[in-house]
């Protein structure tokens, strides 16, 4: 019996349908390949191949090496024995029946589902198509819409010349306010650039001159130490000496030696606070506020804006000149 006829002469077709589409080993919806057995039931391929090597475990197929001979299973349905050639279930022809009713497409949702989810589930009330005719379908449309665009190319084009002359236009009233603009920005960048190098300059001096009284501290302490260092090694050999009268009269002035170094050990040191840069802040929070509040005005409000800046900034040069 077929899967047609089957669904012919139940009475129930929506319940025998649901059966014909489930697994009788997974108990799930087929999954592709569905194979047909000789007596017209339909297994995955893969339950079909589970069964079949549970019973005919000596069959094997590994890697390209193939058993030369075949072997045999029951129907888990019908109970009706399958036998099988030397290709296993690999041999058995495929359902494309109910593959094909696996994969449809619901056109009310837009989205892929199955013949299951059409009958019984969330999609009984959509209207639903083969895959490969609901391609067709958008494939057709979508070629509708080109053809569209296409006829509407000249009208678009017109617009695009109509928008292009107006950027252009747009772009050479530009250009002048933008030269003028950054004309007057350029100043401001060169009044800045050579105040930041100034002060650059004013901190890098100072640097330098504290890691140059710092550099010769660590040379004269470290000549200290090595001086240190071999006098030690030398009193520590005078230990060693097997006569008293060698050890006495190296002894007395290794100990005069000895209180003398110990005495010039007090070299120069840093003060508390030598490594502090903090005199070099400058609060340029006002002058911030100065330049945030730039904008388009009458050249007369433009050049006040800036005397009263330079006049800020030389006050502020002048205070940190007093403090240091």
């Amino acid at each position: 019996m077929d899967y047609k006829s089957s669904l012919i002469q139940d009475g129930n077709p929506m319940e025998n349908l649901e059966k014909q589409l489930i697994c009788p080993i997974c108990l799930e919806m087929f999954t592709k390949p569905v194979v047909i057995l000789p007596c017209q039931h339909n297994l995955c391929r893969k339950c079909a191949s589970d069964i079949f090597q549970a019973a005919n475990p000596y069959w094997t197929n590994r890697g390209s090496s193939v058993s030369m001979s075949g072997g045999r299973f029951r129907c888990p349905s019908c109970r009706h024995e399958v036998i099988m050639d030397r290709h296993g279930v690999y041999g058995l022809q495929r359902n494309l029946l109910v593959e094909n009713i696996i994969d449809i497409y619901c056109l009310t949702c837009e989205v892929p589902t199955c013949s299951m989810c059409k009958v019984f589930g969330a999609h009984q009330a959509c209207e639903v198509a083969p895959l490969q005719s609901a391609f067709q379908g958008q494939k057709s449309e979508l070629s509708n819409c080109i053809s569209m665009l296409v006829a509407g190319n000249d009208r678009v084009q017109t617009i695009i010349t109509q928008l292009e002359d107006s950027s252009r236009i747009t772009k050479e009233n530009s250009h002048q306010v933008k030269e003028e603009l950054s004309q007057k920005f350029d100043v401001l960048y060169a009044i800045l650039d050579e105040k930041k190098s100034e002060l650059l300059q004013r901190i890098t001096q100072e640097q330098e001159e504290k890691l140059s009284f710092i550099e010769a501290l660590i040379q004269q302490y470290r000549e200290q130490l090595d001086k240190s260092t071999k006098l030690a090694e030398t009193a520590i050999q005078s230990l060693d000496e097997p006569g008293g009268a060698t050890f006495l009269l190296s002894a007395k002035q290794l100990i005069k030696s000895i209180v003398e170094a110990s005495k010039g050990c007090q070299l120069g040191k840093t003060e508390q606070g030598f490594e502090n840069m903090d005199y070099f802040t400058l609060d340029l929070e006002h002058i911030a506020d100065a330049l945030r509040a730039i904008d388009f005005g009458t050249d007369e409000e433009e050049e006040e804006f800036i005397e009263e800046d330079l006049e800020v900034e030389e006050s502020t040069e002048g205070k940190e000149e007093g403090h240091q």
